[in-house]
This record gives C-alpha cells, sequence and structure tokens, in this order.
C-alpha cells in the first residue's frame, strides 16, 4: 500500500493539483524512496537556513511510474532513492535532468556520481561478510571470490539474489571478472548455501547466529541498526554474534553502493531543488544524513558516526563507478534466473 507524508500539508488532494494551488518559488517537491524519519532533520536544517519549504511525498515503490504518468505536470523537483538501482531507473527512463555544479562536483568523489551529471550519491555503505564468532576464524574468509569455495558447502545465507542489493554487487563481480567467470562464481555460492534465499539482509544475520549457516551476506548499516535495536533487543544479540568482514582488501576493496537524488526532467523549482542537492552534499547535512542510517558519508573527509569509528574504522572502498555496476544489473539478474540461484 502505497504511504505519503509530507513535511507540512497537502494531503487530501492528488499532488498535482495541490502543488499547483499554492507553488511558490521557495519550495522543493520531493518524491522519496527514504524513510522520512532519515531525511526530515536534513530538510528542517536546509529550511532554516535557506528559508525555502521543503514538501514530501514518501512510498515505498511506484514512484518512478508515477513521475512517468505525471509527465510535465509532475510537481516533483528531486526524487532520493536508497540504492543505486532505481536511481539509475528513473536517469534511464528519461525522467531526469543533468546538474552542473562544481559544489556537486567538489563534494562528490567521482565514482559517486553520473559521468553526466544525472544522478548524485549522498552516502554509502558497504556489502560486507558476516561471519559467525564461534565457527568462522578471523581472516578465514578474505574475498567476495571465496564465497564460491567448496569449503563453505552448506554455510552461507543470503537474501534474494534478485534483490537490487544483491544485483549491484553480482554487477560488480560481471565488471570486474567478465560474464563467463561471474557466472561460475555465482554457481559456486549457490552450491554454498545453507538454505533457499530468503528475508532480509538482518535476517541473515539471525541466522547464523543460531547455526543456520556460518557467513552471511548484508549490508553494512544493518550492523549499527541491529545493535542500537531497542525495541527489539534480540537483535543486538544478533549483531554480537558476528564479525565484520571487509572483502578484497588486499585488492580492489569492498562493494560499495549509496543512496542517491537526481533532479526531475520537468522540475518546477528547480534552482531551489540545486540549493537542496548542494546543501545535502554539505558536511553538515552529510554527517546528519549519514548517522540516521549508519551509513558513510560520501564527501571526502567528513566525520563518521561514533558506532562506524568504534566498529568498521576505516578500510579500502571499491572505487569502480557506480553507473558502470547499475549498468550491468539486467545482465546480473539473467545470471540469477540462469543459475536457478533462487530455486
Amino acid at each position: 500500500m502505497r504511504k505519503t507524508f509530507k513535511k507540512l500539508a497537502f494531503l487530501a488532494m492528488p499532488l498535482t493539483m495541490a502543488v499547483s494551488s499554492v507553488a511558490t518559488a521557495d519550495e522543493v517537491n520531493i518524491y522519496s524512496y527514504r524513510q522520512p524519519f532519515l531525511i526530515q532533520p536534513m530538510l528542517e536544517a536546509f529550511t532554516a537556513e535557506t528559508g525555502i519549504k521543503t514538501n514530501v511525498v514518501f512510498a515505498k515503490k511506484g514512484l518512478i511510474e508515477r513521475l512517468e504518468h505525471e509527465g510535465k505536470n509532475s510537481p516533483a523537483d528531486i526524487v532520493l532513492t536508497s540504492d543505486i538501482g532505481p536511481l539509475y531507473d528513473v536517469v534511464e527512463k528519461g525522467l531526469t535532468q543533468p546538474v552542473h555544479s562544481d559544489v556537486l562536483t567538489s563534494n562528490i568523489p567521482a565514482q559517486y556520481r553520473d559521468p553526466q551529471n544525472r544522478w548524485f550519491g549522498l552516502t554509502s555503505r558497504t556489502r560486507l561478510i558476516y561471519a559467525s564468532k564461534e565457527r568462522v576464524a578471523e581472516g578465514e574468509i578474505k574475498t567476495y571470490e571465496e564465497l564460491a569455495d567448496p569449503k563453505w558447502k552448506g554455510r552461507i545465507c543470503t537474501r534474494s539474489g534478485k534483490h537490487t542489493y544483491n544485483l549491484s554487487l553480482i554487477g560488480s563481480m560481471i565488471a570486474y571478472h567478465g560474464e563467463a567467470e561471474a557466472e561460475k562464481w555465482l554457481e559456486g555460492v549457490k552450491a554454498n548455501l545453507a538454505r533457499k534465499p530468503q528475508g532480509n539482509d538482518r535476517a541473515q544475520v539471525k541466522a547464523v547466529k543460531e547455526g543456520v549457516c556460518d557467513i552471511a551476506l548484508g549490508n553494512s548499516y544493518y550492523f549499527g541498526k541491529m545493535l542500537t535495536n531497542e525495541k527489539q533487543p534480540e537483535q543486538k544479540e544478533w549483531a554480537n554474534a558476528v564479525n565484520l568482514v571487509f572483502p578484497n582488501q588486499d585488492d580492489r576493496g569492498a562493494h560499495m553502493s549509496i543512496s542517491g537524488a537526481a533532479l526531475t526532467q520537468y522540475a518546477p523549482h528547480k534552482e531551489s531543488a540545486i540549493k537542496l542537492l548542494e546543501f545535502l552534499s554539505e558536511a553538515q547535512a552529510q554527517s546528519m544524513y549519514a548517522e540516521a542510517n549508519f551509513e558513510f558519508p560520501v564527501r571526502p573527509a567528513t566525520p563518521r558516526s561514533a558506532l562506524l569509528n568504534q566498529y568498521m574504522g576505516e578500510f579500502k572502498q571499491d572505487n569502480i563507478n557506480l553507473q558502470k555496476v547499475a549498468e550491468l544489473r539486467v545482465q546480473a539478474s539473467r545470471m540469477v534466473d540462469k543459475v536457478g540461484f533462487d530455486n
């Protein structure tokens, strides 16, 4: 079911009608795949600094289709996404426009922005290997490639191979090894699964804690979410049962992905929207944004949360441009089907 969030008003009428009736130059309309609590503090800081109001529509899915349907009449200025996948999709559908900004170019490293300036990363995360403290020795696994080693047969858990997080990882394997070698690797990982892919990333760490498997794939920010979960304190036990393995530290570095944003094709408040994008790339917003979800700021030399410094510290990150990885997601999806990864 679609859920709509709005900072101040325009809930009753269709969004297009509501915005057109009250539109001013000093506002920005945002379609967001990111949950409201993650972005609201930065938006409030932006309004306090600039006087520009922000209006947000949140949905877990369907916003790209909404943009397509609305066309030139869309009130949306910016699309915020929680992963490179939907960010790439909205660009490929021709629903965005490039932004040429020295601020964005200076603040966001090249691997985290589109070469044609059509999308920009705002926070980053890595795809970790979560390893059992009890059953996996330190240094026993060091790379993504080793996930296909027969020694791990019946010992790996992961969510669906078709999930956007795994498609990005598989896409990176294709980028580095070619399609044939990546397919052999994926077949090897499938042969090592302890169970059929299922659940979310946290469910994999839970499975490690319960002895279902010994290692699991998961995004880095879930560790922070589990370790600080007061509503479900059993998740703290899951987190404390694993060591964090940052893969490929001796070569290309750990696979990274992003949350990000793009300026819509027909943005009615283009100037204000660009100001918001630039604001989100600056140090204050970067720290706030990243800390809210235990992610890493993309802006260099921006302080990380205390929790990340304590448990993750510095590590080598893969610097491949994510545009290249995103372009390989279709091949990755076909590969998942071909090897029957999710069966």
